[in-house]
């Protein structure tokens, strides 16, 4: 697999090439692919794209139909999907796979796993959110940035019954802080290994993997990337996280928050902009050159601002579910603090804000985003906001180091420090009230979010929960 992945090293140039060039692979190219991925032992080919909840879609197509493949053959009826703006009667979109990153499964290699980008009519179809990112990556580009993403991955690994209740898979799994707990990494160790080879064999640069805070749930940390790269890993991710837990029974999560009374699974975006041309960090300063004295340069507070302008719209795509809410709190059911970010805030290494600086300075982290977030749509109106508060020359204000759990509304207030928003519903409407969403996406795209996630507050809010039927069947 590693083999595989090499020989494609030469041509990551050509990410984005729907808005350089109409097409940079020759036919010559193409057929040294195909060669390539046949004594690789490859036999099939999927271009695998994302639908509006960042879920992996697809055609498999036999390795004797690459070329075709290559070339945008596959059609897709958009209408059986979500999120992709098309009626019944509107033509097919095509996928287009990004040879840039050619993963054969590390659990099946007869099957290669390439990011596609949807098209229609021959363009780039914008909506789609890997699309979108890089119309913004080559705004981007325009100014000398590049994007770079760390995601801090955080899955829950569990057992499901057979009336669907999710549980814990060992019962002495059972410790109020179990973060770290050496015992309970060790009772995952085969899904764990299976993971951090794979990630190893893949070149991602896996460099930490633990137990994390709440029971079952780990975190995998490898190195950060280009923005579109970490996206497409991230994606991955998940589907690699799926298939190794069902291998032993199990079911890997990325729900937000699977249990009331422990913590929830996070996707910390860390991000910094790179200068195109010498591949500095724009964002890194010692901290004695720092006044505020977190490591980050004038570049870096500016793009914190311009994030921090348009915080409750962003949290729709960073916590885009129902359940993501219930993570996004100072405590609820928990025995201690959550740990989640509630405040739209920055600050040096406090988790109480929603944007960190970690003590190394260099680079920014969102500790919205979660487990369920669609990559490439969080990262577009990340970056895009990040360019705006460049562009605007934005000022974030003092960064807050005390523990903002404590604080009273009256304490927040003269702070000038705002809540983000607490619900579902309340994060869609941030998003449909604030123009620059609408202006980054586009019309289809950002209507289709905000009908998509609507909907789906509606019908959680009409649902009858378990919840309801305890607490009220005998009370009236």
């Amino acid at each position: 697999m590693t083999a595989v992945s090499e020989i494609y090293q030469s041509h990551k140039n050509a990410r984005g090439f729907a808005f350089e060039q109409s097409y940079p692979w020759s036919d010559e190219q193409l057929r040294g692919i195909q060669e390539s991925l046949k004594k690789a032992g490859v036999k099939y080919c999927v271009g695998s794209y994302v639908d509006l909840h960042g879920t992996p879609k697809g055609k498999f197509v036999p390795l004797s139909h690459f070329e075709h493949f290559a070339h945008g053959s596959e059609l897709y009826t958009g209408y059986a999907l979500d999120g992709v703006g098309q009626a019944p009667n509107d033509d097919e979109i095509a996928s287009v796979p990004d040879l840039g990153m050619i993963i054969p499964l590390p659990w099946n290699p007869e099957v290669a796993w390439i990011p596609a980008d949807n098209t229609l009519h021959g363009k780039p179809y914008e909506v789609s959110a890997r699309v979108a990112l890089q119309k913004v990556l080559a705004q981007a580009k325009e100014m000398g940035f590049g994007m770079n993403l760390g995601i801090e991955a955080e899955v829950f690994v569990l057992k499901q019954d057979e009336d669907g209740r999710l549980q814990i898979p060992n019962t002495d799994d059972n410790l109020t802080k179990s973060c770290y707990d050496v015992k309970r990494f060790m009772d995952r160790y085969q899904w764990l290994d299976k993971m951090a080879t794979a990630i190893d064999d893949l070149g991602w640069e896996l460099y930490s993997l633990d137990h994390e805070d709440a029971n079952s749930q780990f975190e995998f940390d490898f190195n950060y990337a280009d923005a579109l790269t970490m996206c497409d890993r991230f994606t991955f991710f998940r589907m690699m996280a799926k298939h190794y837990a069902a291998e032993e029974d199990l079911v890997a999560t990325f729900m937000p928050k699977p249990f009331a009374d422990k913590t929830g699974s996070g996707a910390h975006f860390n991000m910094s902009l790179f200068d195109l041309e010498t591949g500095e960090n724009l964002f890194k300063r010692p901290h004695a050159e720092d006044p505020r004295g977190l490591g980050i340069t004038e570049l870096g507070y500016q793009f914190m601002a311009g994030i921090l302008k348009h915080g409750p719209a962003l949290c729709a795509t960073f916590a885009p579910t129902v359940n993501s809410y219930k993570r996004l709190v100072r405590r609820g059911l928990m025995a201690y603090y959550s740990w989640a970010p509630v405040f739209n805030s920055y600050g040096r290494n406090n988790r109480t804000n929603s944007l960190r600086v970690p003590m190394s300075g260099g680079r920014v982290e969102s500790r919205n985003a979660d487990a369920a977030c669609n990559p490439y749509l969080a990262a577009t109106l990340a970056l895009a906001a990040g360019l705006e508060g460049i562009r605007e020359k934005l000022d974030p204000g003092e960064p807050q180091e005390v523990n903002l759990y404590e604080l009273s509304p009256e304490q927040m207030k003269e702070r000038g420090i705002s809540q983000l928003p607490t619900t579902l519903d309340e994060a869609v409407q941030a998003f449909a009230n604030d123009p620059f969403t609408k202006a980054t996406l586009g019309e289809t795209l950002y209507s289709e979010f905000v009908s998509y996630k609507s909907e789906e507050w509606r019908l959680y809010h009409q649902s009858v929960s378990q919840w309801e039927i305890d607490k009220y069947a005998r009370l009236y």
